[in-house]
């Protein structure tokens, strides 16, 4: 009898259950990889709701300390801080006050759970000037890089005084790398770590964010943030973040820039650099929106936007859904 002939070419077979599917994935995520973002506000005694970022908050200190708390029990890997403070000036003073409110809010959430994740910290004088950029602005209204540099070489030495395990460099200043860097080793800081964000694009994504930050921007940051249509200027800042002392880099936004993050993860690749993606307030809001409609699944959304990044090549992702994605992957796995 004629043996009946094999069926080739079927790769369904490995799609047929969970286990199956869970066992053959190329992409993984951990709850250790995902970074919250939180914003503290001076002089809240409770929390407050950002309109435009539902389910996100501008904490008081206490709040901050609690949310800390939970996200770390939820296995997060990392916290990002962001200060809104009462007062502005032209040169972001409050940045650098030891007692302003984002050196404080280190120092709390520090307290609060010590090395059980990494705290990061924005460097970045956007939240406390008054004119809402992320520098020193020069008499014809310009940003001065290298005044600004001066002031980042400040705000760090407060942010690792406090305790920050990782300084979040945002400003995109040309330099900003390696002049913290240099600040930090001669004060002694030989281990806190820098994050460079080598990729940030003047973005529309990030409207929530200045609503959460309470900007007095008016204008734009074109001058001084990436121009959307370019890329290969990415790996041109990658480089130079490098050669300054990065010890990680950042691609801000992701989803809209998947294309940039994995130029830039595979350019990072052969120095070992971890690279991480942002997740920004206008993903989220966009998101959230279409979830209070009822257009899109909530839960599974949120893990399959933060795998796509993975698969871009971040192998950080800050997202403001990481308790929520924390909590899925456990249900997911059992794990804890």
């Amino acid at each position: 009898m004629e043996a009946a002939p094999f069926s080739t070419g079927r790769p369904r077979r490995l799609r047929r259950t969970a286990a199956l599917r869970d066992l053959v994935a190329q992409t993984r995520l951990h709850p250790r990889e995902l970074v919250l973002p939180m914003f503290v506000k001076e002089g809240l005694d409770a929390p407050a709701p950002i309109p435009s970022m539902p389910g996100v908050v501008q904490h008081s200190r206490e709040s901050l300390r609690k949310a800390a708390a939970e996200a770390v029990q939820a296995g997060v890997g990392g916290l990002m801080l962001f200060g809104v403070p009462t007062a502005k000036d032209p040169v972001g003073s409050g940045a650098s006050d030891p007692d302003g409110i984002l050196n404080v809010a280190i120092r709390d959430v520090v307290a609060e759970v010590g090395d059980a994740t990494v705290v990061m910290a924005d460097l970045c004088l956007d939240e406390f000037t008054d004119h809402g950029h992320c520098g020193v602005l020069a008499a014809d209204g310009s940003v001065d890089n290298d005044a600004t540099l001066a002031r980042y070489a400040d705000m760090g030495l407060a942010q690792a005084t406090a305790g920050a395990h990782v300084l979040g460099l945002s400003g995109m200043m040309d330099g900003q790398v390696g002049h913290v860097r240099r600040a930090l080793d001669r004060a002694g800081h030989l281990d806190t770590a820098i994050l460079g964000y080598t990729a940030k694009y003047s973005s529309a994504f990030y409207g929530p964010f200045r609503d959460a930050v309470e900007s007095s921007l008016e204008g734009d940051r074109r001058t001084y943030q990436q121009d959307a249509p370019n890329l290969d200027e990415a790996l041109r800042e990658l480089a130079l973040d490098i050669a300054e002392g990065a010890d990680m880099v950042m691609v801000k936004p992701a989803l809209p820039y998947l294309d940039v993050l994995r130029r830039v993860a595979d350019a990072a690749a052969p120095t070992g650099i971890p690279v991480a993606a942002y997740q920004v307030s206008g993903e989220l809001a966009m998101a959230e929106a279409a979830f209070a409609q009822g257009w899109l699944d909530r839960d599974r959304t949120i893990l399959e936007t933060l795998t796509a990044i993975r698969r871009a090549g971040a192998r950080v992702v800050l997202t403001y859904w990481a308790v929520r994605a924390a909590q899925l992957l456990d249900e997911r796995t059992g794990r804890r």
